[in-house]
């Protein structure tokens, strides 16, 4: 039976054991964590991410838990709108992050073996032998390995020592304030919408109906803010102190929401980028090799909220080509092909993400009103276009 294993297992890495596992191959999933979690965050799932769960089996129960996005537009922090919303649109869903690991949970069956409180340190990698990797103590041999274990991964770090983890110049917050908490807010209001000022960016959206159980059972509103300079160290409660200062005086109800969020209600994100992206996502090797997937692959900042999308397309795409592959020429051929599929798409995105990066960026105080006008006229051109290129991916042919 062709082998595998996963290292991590966040969405990439869950979405990826469960997908090996389900077509035929024995997966052994390896957590440095005591238990498999999820935040208690939300996350936003573009089309493409939608079409990746769909291609992976795992799409039919995504309408109990997702809520459409509407839009909301595109505003200043005063209020004045840059784009108007576009009513009975809806391009992205959100999902609580603990719904949907619940759902690569049920999707992983009974045939993988899970590891957790394992702290990969080597790997084994010669000509003619089985791919390798190693927490000190034990070895797991496997026909292919997949690295998934985030920004800071062992085995990228030996793959490809030239891609290094650096500060993105953007720091990003996501919560989700449940409804019993959530403050009332007046009918009219179109919550989903995003917000621009000065290196700040400000999204919320309802996470299901307040009152009701249908979309999802940890509804609320989810917020994420991202805002110009390096992650925060302090704690949570300072985290929150610090956005409410950055925010204060932006549009309704943007105050509102950070009074009721609780400092565990936060999740900061990874604020870090590889620079520059790895030459190869994927090394042949031996009877098949290793594969890079999420941000061990491609970490990017926040801006296109692209992180689990790109996650999902990777297991998506290494799924498809692994399928009929068998042990040796077969498995390196395929990772060939991963490796040529998923770093032209990383790289693509990588460039839209840096033209909102460039829209996003502080202006300082000496901007000319002909600037100013250029802004508005610019930045939902760019992030409309950005979204539209991000978004327009298609799973590989079964």
């Amino acid at each position: 039976m062709r082998s595998a294993v996963v290292v991590g297992a966040g969405v990439g890495g869950l979405a990826t054991a469960g997908a090996l596992a389900r077509t035929g191959w024995r997966v052994t999933l390896l957590e440095r964590a005591d238990r498999l979690r999820a935040d208690p965050a939300a996350l936003l799932l573009w089309p493409n991410a939608v079409a990746a769960l769909r291609s992976l089996g795992l799409g039919g129960g995504l309408a109990a838990i997702a809520t459409p996005v509407p839009s909301g537009g595109l505003r200043r922090a005063d209020g004045q709108y840059l784009a108007q919303p576009t009513p009975g649109t809806a391009q992205a869903v959100v999902v609580h992050a603990e719904d949907l690991h619940d759902t690569f949970i049920a999707g992983l069956g009974d045939q993988i073996e899970i590891r957790t409180g394992i702290t990969v340190r080597s790997m084994h990698a010669r000509p003619g032998d089985r791919p390798a990797v190693g927490d000190g103590r034990h070895t797991w041999e496997a026909d292919v390995i997949v690295a998934a274990d985030g920004a800071d991964s062992t085995l990228r770090a030996r793959l490809a020592p030239q891609s290094i983890a650096v500060s993105s110049g953007y720091a990003a917050w996501r919560a989700v304030i449940p409804w019993y908490r959530a403050p009332k807010l007046p009918d009219d209001l179109v919550l989903a919408g995003e917000t621009l000022g000065g290196g700040y960016r400000f999204l919320a959206a309802s996470l299901g109906d307040r009152g009701s159980s249908g979309a999802s059972s940890r509804g609320g509103i989810y917020w994420t803010a991202t805002v110009a300079g390096a992650a925060r160290p302090e704690s949570k409660a300072t985290q929150l102190t610090l956005l409410k200062r950055w925010f204060a005086g932006w549009h309704a109800p943007i105050a509102d929401l950070l009074a009721a969020t609780e400092p565990d209600d936060l999740v900061q994100q990874d604020g870090r980028q590889l620079r520059p992206l790895p030459n190869e996502l994927a090394f042949p090797v031996g009877t098949g090799g290793f594969a890079l997937v999420g941000d061990a692959a491609h970490a990017m900042p926040h801006h296109l909220a692209q992180g689990a999308g790109l996650a999902l397309e990777d297991a998506a795409t290494l799924r498809s080509l692994l399928h009929p592959a068998i042990p040796g020429p077969g498995c390196n051929a395929a990772l060939a092909a991963y490796s040529a599929a998923r770093r032209s798409r990383a790289a693509q995105v990588v460039r839209q993400t840096q033209r909102v990066g460039a829209v996003l960026a502080p202006r300082g105080n000496l901007v000319t009103r002909a600037r100013d006008r250029a802004f508005g006229a610019l930045a939902p051109r760019v992030l409309d276009r950005a979204a539209t290129v991000a978004a327009d991916w298609q799973p590989p042919a079964a």
